[in-house]
């Protein structure tokens, strides 16, 4: 899978998505939001995947919306903001929120900067691994703009409301440490794709299935009520144990349940 502006490789189930404007620090115009919806849609098809690690060709992550770009196609604007419903999301949050809806994980590779609509790509990953030496911002405030691409879903679950408001409202630039410091990001490396790549086989030896619906758990059940959380706990257990879980199913055709438990008990 590869579109000029946005490349996909596989090894094994890790997918690895590149955004590619390098010449332009990977900033954001109609066509890469475009590409990135595209893929996310197309990943989300793949059985076979079982992590996704996204980064930045050129050692930058994104400088953010390419704004002389976009504005100098008021169709394009329209495109990327256009929704039937409200609650719906555009072309602008889909390249934010589509990565927490994808049934696997997620992993985000932070270097050079990250600014504005690139962080709020970021902030739809499950998990942010950041270089020392990268720079990010939730620039939006600088340019009189409000963040609207969705990032604000990741980021309430991250940090306590002051903190998110000094960070919207200031645009400050953060180092790695700094943004580790707030929960920002997940951690800070000095080989940030490598990290990320054991990190996705790490999460690629449980089971699948099982990682699907704790990312779907988590994120539905995170700020709802007791009520709904014990819900959704209950379903998503009933349909793996009926048979959903393709590591439990592929077991039990197998007819060794019992010994296989035994044998890998301590592993479990």
């Amino acid at each position: 899978m590869s579109h000029d502006l946005v490349r996909v490789t596989k090894n094994g189930g890790i997918a690895y998505v590149s955004l590619n404007r390098p010449e332009k620090y990977n900033a954001l115009n109609y066509k890469l939001f475009k590409e990135i919806d595209i893929c996310i849609k197309k990943l989300a098809k793949d059985r076979s995947l079982t992590a996704v690690v996204l980064f930045g060709e050129g050692n930058n992550f994104s400088s953010g919306l390419d704004v002389k770009s976009v504005m100098s196609s008021p169709l394009d604007a329209v495109k990327l903001l256009f929704k039937f419903l409200p609650g719906n999301a555009n072309l602008a949050q889909r390249v934010s929120i589509g990565w927490r809806r994808l049934p696997v994980p997620v992993i985000a590779v932070l270097e050079g900067v990250c600014y504005g609509g690139g962080m709020q790509i970021a902030l739809g990953a499950d998990f942010r691994i950041a270089d020392p030496d990268c720079k990010m911002s939730i620039m939006e405030a600088k340019w009189g703009l409000v963040p609207d691409m969705a990032g604000l879903a990741g980021l309430r679950e991250l940090m306590p409301k002051d903190q998110a408001l000094k960070l919207t409202m200031s645009a400050d630039v953060l180092s790695a440490e700094q943004a580790l410091s707030i929960n920002l990001i997940t951690a800070v490396e000095n080989e940030p794709l490598a990290a990320a790549t054991a990190l996705a086989t790490q999460l690629a030896r449980t089971s699948p299935d099982a990682n699907a619906a704790i990312k779907h758990s988590i994120n539905k059940n995170w700020s709802s009520s007791i009520r709904q959380l014990l819900g959704r706990e209950s379903w998503y257990q009933v349909r793996l144990l009926m048979g959903k879980n393709r590591v439990i199913a592929a077991l039990r055709q197998s007819k060794k349940i019992d010994k296989t438990y035994r044998s890998r008990q301590s592993g479990w």
